[in-house]
């Protein structure tokens, strides 16, 4: 099981987590209260173990700046949280040939189309992306909400994804992703607040209890 813990503001929180086992940590350049500077995350990413690996999180389709950023930042993937374009994704796999980059697929809170998302889920198969995150949006963000999509109304259309690799995220925390896995057996989670004391800084025990829990059901 692929764990990605995101929205790290800071080396202790980053080095914990790559300390208790996780493969990916992420850093968020979208509109968030935890949104860092590609000088700030510079500074952690240098000193981080070279085997975990470093995704930005990006909501503008300025791919020049992206591009900017991940070669500032240290990063070695990058993770896009707005709407697919197939034109932003084809340019950032031109640039980086081996970065892991992965296309966020919102999952509305209320009100979702089963059919609607299928469609939008069809059209990232034949993109050259590594993953598609399935996150839930609300009304007013989209993004660390803590809020967990219907994983059972959802489970028919994402397993259509298949064989592109799925990752879980929206709502999760210790206490629900060993049952996230079992339900929908994604080939990774993602995690920001269900593993935090408060918006950008992490509790350890949390964040420990967490990666038990998704490393239990591999």
């Amino acid at each position: 099981m692929w764990i990605k813990i995101c929205a790290n503001t800071n080396l202790k929180d980053a080095a914990l987590a790559a300390e208790l086992g996780a493969d990916a940590l992420g850093f968020v350049f979208a509109a968030s209260p935890r949104r860092v500077t590609a000088a700030q995350v510079a500074a952690i990413t240098s000193q981080l173990p070279a085997g975990v690996e470093k995704i930005g999180v990006f909501d503008a389709p300025d791919g020049n700046a992206i591009v900017r950023t991940v070669r500032e930042a240290g990063l070695t993937g990058i993770q896009i949280h707005s709407e697919f374009s197939s034109d932003l994704i084809s340019g950032l796999r031109e640039e980086f040939p081996d970065h892991r980059i992965i296309q966020t697929a919102h999952w509305t809170y209320q009100g979702q189309s089963v059919t609607a998302f299928e469609e939008r889920l069809q059209a990232l198969k034949t993109a050259p992306i590594d993953a598609v995150l399935v996150d839930t949006r609300t009304a007013t963000a989209s993004g660390g909400t803590g809020t967990a999509f219907d994983w059972d109304v959802a489970r028919e259309a994402l397993q259509a994804l298949a064989p592109m690799r799925l990752i879980v995220a929206g709502g999760l925390h210790a206490g629900n992703v060993a049952t996230a896995i079992a339900v929908l057996a994604p080939w990774g989670v993602d995690v920001a607040s269900g593993v935090e004391a408060r918006p950008g800084l992490k509790d350890p025990e949390k964040l420990s209890a967490f990666l038990s829990g998704a490393r239990a059901r591999t």
